[in-house]
């Protein structure tokens, strides 16, 4: 098998893994995004609680992907530093905190936009992530649920029930868990029959008050915990997406995903464009460097794009280097590699692959005081051990969101370009 809200619009796009090149023209399917969550305060401090639970469920979500990665493709895929860890938990203070309301609880931010599943069609909004590869959405059957859309098989007539579960763990030690399905989907304008999703009848309270229904991976196919070909390498197998490619812009508002191309009203300039540098199922580039203040703290690392993460994750020595070329930084949460710096300098950070310097703004990297009136604020590159190898780096949406990011299935490419 492995061979965000209302408007719609399609593009296409001439590719080469060679970096940069020309734009494409716009004739392409355009999802708008809703965003939702922050780890600042609105009086302007850092929410420690809510970054805590993000980590967890970050380190949780690439483990649960590399579990996949083993299941799929056998332990020998298992190499390069990148190992299985043990499932992380919220530290008892924090789990001790049930009655704070969980919309102040959420690890991410989220860019969510509608799908429909089913025919007729039953619509959900799901949260977009390029780190995950599976669609999973309530059932009519999950009494745990809340009150999130649910799907209901027996009202569609392309549904089909599969054998096996599909199960996530997650930090506090529930889980998510459910029955396979295929059904007609729609994302935009993009309908895919036979997809392979999970309708889940148990849910973690985590999800309870999420805005999201649930969510849509667009990461690839090995990492898979269904076995089955995502949403989009479904539509470029069917050959329903106009090209084998989706773009993001993510910001505070107009942000969107675009389906089988690129939105060249979006970005200026051409597109540069980086080779995936691994098989294992990530969106993942090497030669990778970051400076700080023009001065180089790292470089020749991997990198995996992660629309489903908020902050920047690098291994713990690594990110201990690069704090270390912060002047005034400090530990501000060592269990969780968390980093503070003088709030009225905030270092200027960029990453590069072998061409241009893409910077992220002061707004992105700074995460809030560390507490009301400190002159310290904490930074949304922290140090830890995803178990994706001890030279690489995860860049969420604190990255993407100073980039237009495409994704080509073309090309087995990441490109980046400035945007509009």
């Amino acid at each position: 098998m492995f061979c965000k809200t209302t408007l719609i619009t399609v593009a296409l796009a001439l590719f080469a893994s060679a970096s940069p090149i020309v734009r494409p023209s716009t004739t392409g399917v355009r999802i708008p995004l809703n965003k939702r969550g922050t780890l600042t305060n609105a009086d302007g401090t850092f929410n420690h609680d809510k970054a805590v639970r993000e980590i967890v469920k970050l380190k949780n979500k690439h483990r649960q992907n590399l579990i996949n990665l083993e299941k799929n493709l056998g332990s020998e895929a298992l190499t390069n530093g990148i190992e299985i860890k043990p499932l992380a938990t919220v530290p008892e203070p924090l789990q001790k905190r049930g009655g704070v309301a969980l919309t102040d609880q959420e690890d991410d931010l989220e860019w969510t936009g509608k799908v429909t599943i089913g025919s007729p069609a039953q619509t959900f909004t799901v949260d977009f992530d390029t780190g995950s590869s599976d669609l999973w959405i309530p059932s009519s059957s999950c009494t745990s649920c809340g009150s999130h859309a649910k799907y209901n098989p027996s009202k569609s007539s392309k549904s089909s029930k599969k054998s096996g579960s599909f199960q996530i763990s997650y930090g506090d030690g529930s889980t998510a868990s459910g029955t396979p399905y295929t059904d007609t989907v729609t994302v935009g304008g993009v309908s895919v029959t036979g997809q392979y999703l999970a309708a889940v009848t148990k849910e973690s309270s985590e999800f309870v008050s999420d805005p999201a229904d649930g969510l849509l991976g667009l990461a690839l196919p090995a990492i898979s915990n269904l076995g089955h070909d995502p949403f989009f390498f479904t539509a470029v197998s069917q050959e329903t997406a106009p090209q084998g490619v989706f773009s993001f812009k993510l910001s505070q508002s107009g942000s969107e995903l675009f389906i089988g191309g690129t939105n060249e009203d979006l970005y200026t300039g051409d597109i540069e464009y980086h080779d995936l540098s691994s098989s294992n199922g990530f969106w993942q580039i090497g030669g990778g460097s970051v400076s700080v203040n023009g001065k180089s703290a790292a470089s020749d690392f991997d990198t995996v794009i992660d629309s489903g993460s908020t902050i920047i994750s690098a291994p713990t020595s690594a990110a201990k280097a690069f704090w270390s070329r912060v002047s005034g930084s400090k530990v501000y949460d060592e269990s969780q590699g968390l980093y503070s710096f003088p709030c009225n300098s905030v270092p200027e950070v960029a990453f590069s692959w072998g061409g241009k310097s893409w910077s992220i703004s002061a707004d992105d990297l700074n995460l809030g005081q560390t507490e009301t009136g400190s002159s310290s604020c904490v930074g949304a590159i922290a140090g830890g051990d995803l178990g994706l190898g001890d030279n690489v780096w995860l860049l969420g949406d604190t990255f993407m969101k100073n980039t237009y990011t495409v994704f080509s299935v073309d090309d087995n490419a990441i490109g980046f370009a400035e945007l509009a």
